[in-house]
């Protein structure tokens, strides 16, 4: 797998100074969760998913959760359980035979789901990147824990957990500081298996009877933005304690596949970018754009998607700019070990090396996973070029 891989490579040299590297299922944990990038959710029940699954691979999604949760009814468990197993059959016999493959996660509603499902795929599991666990707090949440190694010990492979953080006990102030930290607790006990902690803001707006509108982020509503910096605070320090926290779902998708194709076919590029920006925010995007950009800045990397059309803008926003990689190498170079301050190599800010060191390591982890723009491409080059048509 590679970021912008679906983009033939000759459009890619025009694009990066420095292009994505390939990772792969296998490759390092902290790799990984940075990679994860725009996480498509699917409902388990759809009888082509094997299909979806590799159209979805074709246009540039790297990982995909196949959900037997909220996504279904609750009189649809058990045949979204048997259909599961079938498409991993069929996905195993397509990437046997050289079909691409993203990241996949499979959401359950219990634990005994987990080594259940496992020892239903057979050799098919070999496609299964690991669990997302719902509703976890630290009592809730051991379980699956548990069942994840049981069932990882049974089919001799990596398996890894990607909890959710969407409980209301998470959510009121009189308890929150105590699940934070159990949470905190039970997730550092099984650190090599859990790859990111995923925020389900839709469940905190809903134990308030709240929506935010297509024209606010997360961050405008006050008692959501509060959870965010809290388990940002708690569980995403850069220490070495802290785990990948990634950014809450994007509701609205208004915006359907072919609504470029009209700038598209006259211009891959610059002569159309304020026509593709202002396109963009009249299709309810806008608020999309500003939440990726308020999500890195408060400390949390990738999104949970849940419509395809959320793709692409968010791999466009997670390319580091030409700048961002001048300023992180400049700060990382051996001989600034020391310490000191330094001008940056853009002359518009000054780098503090010991300050800004973490911040340095974590645009470089990005940089590995997305990619380095080169210095005349923005967001708007990057995604126009995702959307043209091959």
């Amino acid at each position: 797998m590679r970021h912008f891989g679906h983009l033939a490579p000759d459009l890619r040299k025009t694009l990066f100074h420095k292009e994505p590297v390939e990772f792969t299922a296998e490759s390092p944990a902290g790799v990984l969760a940075t990679a994860l990038g725009a996480t498509l959710y699917s409902p388990a029940t759809r009888p082509r998913l094997a299909d979806d699954v590799r159209k979805q691979t074709a246009r540039g999604v790297t990982s995909m959760v196949l959900c037997l949760e909220d996504a279904i009814g609750d009189g649809d468990v058990a045949a979204g359980e048997e259909n599961l197993v079938r498409q991993f059959g069929l996905l195993d016999e397509a990437a046997a035979g050289g079909a691409d493959l993203p990241l996949l996660f499979i959401r359950v509603r219990a634990p005994a789901q987990i080594p259940d499902l496992v020892r239903r795929m057979g050799r098919a599991v070999r496609r299964l990147s690991g669990f997302v666990l719902p509703k976890f707090t630290a009592e809730r949440g051991l379980p699956f824990l548990e069942a994840l190694t049981e069932a990882e010990s049974a089919c001799g492979r990596r398996l890894f957990a990607m909890p959710v953080l969407e409980s209301p006990q998470l959510l009121h102030l009189e308890s929150r500081a105590a699940t934070l930290a159990g949470i905190a607790r039970t997730v550092a006990g099984y650190r090599d298996r859990v790859l990111a902690l995923r925020l389900g803001v839709t469940d905190f707006c809903s134990a308030y009877g709240l929506r935010r509108a297509p024209d606010m982020t997360a961050y405008d509503v006050q008692i959501v933005a509060s959870v965010i910096a809290d388990v940002v605070n708690v569980l995403g320090r850069a220490d070495g304690t802290g785990f990948t926290v990634t950014g809450p779902v994007w509701e609205y998708f208004r915006l359907h596949e072919r609504m470029f194709k009209p700038q598209l076919r006259r211009s891959p590029f610059l002569g159309e970018a304020e026509e593709l920006r202002s396109n963009l925010i009249e299709h309810d995007m806008d608020g999309l754009l500003r939440e990726i950009e308020l999500d890195r800045a408060n400390g949390l990397t990738g999104k949970t998607c849940i419509h395809p059309s959320h793709v692409a803008p968010v791999h466009a926003l997670s390319v580091v700019s030409h700048e961002e990689y001048s300023d992180a190498t400049d700060i990382l170079r051996p001989e600034r070990d020391a310490g000191g301050v330094l001008r940056s190599s853009y002359t518009n800010k000054m780098n503090e090396v010991k300050p800004h060191r973490a911040w340095a390591e974590r645009t470089l982890l990005r940089a590995e996973a997305f990619g380095v723009a080169r210095e005349d491409v923005g967001f708007v080059e990057l995604l126009t070029a995702s959307l043209t048509p091959a």
